[in-house]
């Protein structure tokens, strides 16, 4: 009876086009009340410690200071400062864009946020200057997902705080990971420009490195808004949510005496952060009452067992959820394909051995994976819009193909090499 309604509450779910929060809260509830004599009740108290939780209380201040940043222009000035040292480099200002987004991303912590900041001042300037209108989405898109990834990532956020797992080990756990995606994909601008110049328009003269260091000298408040965030908490001068305060503070002060903010953009920012986090708090809820049913009939058990009877290894069992992961992209946007997941994922990569903290990387970069997956890919439909139909989705999905494949590679090397994920918490705070 759980299997039945699980996947009847599901396929409805996704058919009617209820929220999927609602839906996977609905199908929670009817588990418990049918198959589990009416525990209801119990699915309360799992939402109720969840969204009491001080660390759950991270995310919507996070959401809050990356609209902030999105709204205050501080994107332009860090876009203007690196620009300088890629015009001599085959790919140009598509290198920047890359660079950019992961500047954005250790502050930003969103996705599409980081997609949208940086799109929104590259896309027009470099339309201007003669580059590959869907080559220069393809480096946004791409770019933008690894705001996902390194911290403050709002996924791994909300992963550690539903399950229960370091959120500062999963943040240094990010950075590796994050900083190898980027690299692999300048690479990849690299080759492909190499191979097809007309990607890319000549070669600007460019600067002296003395005016480029001066002008990357001048965004040091970006530096500021690093400290905040990250500085803090690494130092043990601040928890998850009072780093998340800090950065707030700080994108505040930046964005006023080095941005553009104004009091009316700032009351803009409260009330989109606001929305998304009713979303995605939506979301969260439908995800506990989900997990709370599943978890207290037994459900993860049960598939452990049948993977026992199958005699399938731990890798073979990796390979079943990345194409899970690969086939619902297509469906879902990043946060509530991991929170709709995670209640049997989770528990099942636990028992097959996988680090609680490595397996966090890889459910987020298969999520962001998803963010470049036509029909529904997120960062794909953000870009596709700040372009005014200059781009389709098909012409942006083409050209950023070979970044869905490398991010599919890095899954790959970080399975053969996970001390890439795992050294850096080891190292400063401990096995």
């Amino acid at each position: 009876m759980v299997w039945f309604i699980l996947l009847l509450g599901l396929v409805a779910t996704a058919l009617i086009g209820m929220p999927i929060g609602l839906g996977l809260a609905l199908t929670g509830l009817a588990i418990l009340h049918f198959a589990a004599g009416g525990a209801e009740t119990l699915a309360v108290t799992a939402v109720w410690n969840v969204f009491t939780d001080f660390t759950f209380s991270a995310v919507p201040i996070y959401i809050f200071m990356g609209e902030i940043l999105l709204v205050s222009g501080v994107s332009t000035r860090i876009y203007n400062a690196v620009a300088p040292f890629f015009q001599r480099i085959p790919g140009q200002l598509l290198h920047t864009n890359i660079v950019v987004c992961t500047m954005f991303g250790a502050v930003c912590g969103a996705s599409t946020s980081t997609a949208a900041a940086v799109g929104s001042v590259a896309y027009p300037e470099l339309r201007a200057r003669g580059y590959s209108r869907p080559g220069v989405v393809a480096t946004l898109a791409a770019g933008g997902t690894l705001g996902l990834l390194i911290p403050p990532s709002l996924s791994l956020l909300i992963y550690g705080a539903t399950q229960n797992v370091s959120i500062g080990r999963l943040f240094l756990a990010g950075i590796l990971p994050g900083l190898m995606l980027a690299a692999m994909f300048m690479a990849a601008i690299y080759v492909i420009s190499r191979r097809n110049p007309d990607l890319t328009p000549p070669g600007d003269a460019g600067i002296g490195w003395g005016k480029r260091l001066w002008g990357l000298a001048r965004i040091w408040p970006f530096a500021l808004l690093v400290f905040s965030v990250l500085g803090t908490m690494y130092l043990g001068l601040a928890t998850a949510t009072e780093a998340a305060a800090l950065g707030v503070v700080a994108a505040i002060v930046v964005g006023v005496f080095w941005g553009e903010l104004t009091p009316g953009k700032l009351w803009r920012a409260f009330r989109t952060a606001t929305a998304v986090f009713g979303s995605i708090g939506l979301v969260v809820l439908g995800a506990l009452v989900l997990a709370q049913s599943l978890s207290i009939l037994g459900v993860p058990q049960q598939v452990m067992s049948s993977i026992a009877e199958l005699g399938l290894s731990k890798y073979a069992v990796l390979l079943l959820i990345v194409i899970l992961y690969l086939v619902l992209g297509c469906f879902f946007d990043g946060i509530s394909l991991m929170l709709m997941t995670l209640p049997l994922v989770f528990p099942v990569m636990m028992g097959v051995g996988f680090d609680p903290v490595w397996t966090g990387v890889i459910i987020t970069i298969m999520i962001e994976i998803g963010m470049l997956t036509p029909p529904v890919g997120m960062n794909l439909f953000v870009l596709v819009a700040i372009t005014n139909g200059e781009v389709n989705l098909a012409q942006a999905a083409r050209a950023a193909l070979p970044y869905w494949i490398l991010m599919l590679g890095g899954v790959a090397i970080l399975t053969a090499i996970p001390g890439i994920a795992l050294l850096l918490p080891n190292l400063v705070m401990g096995q």
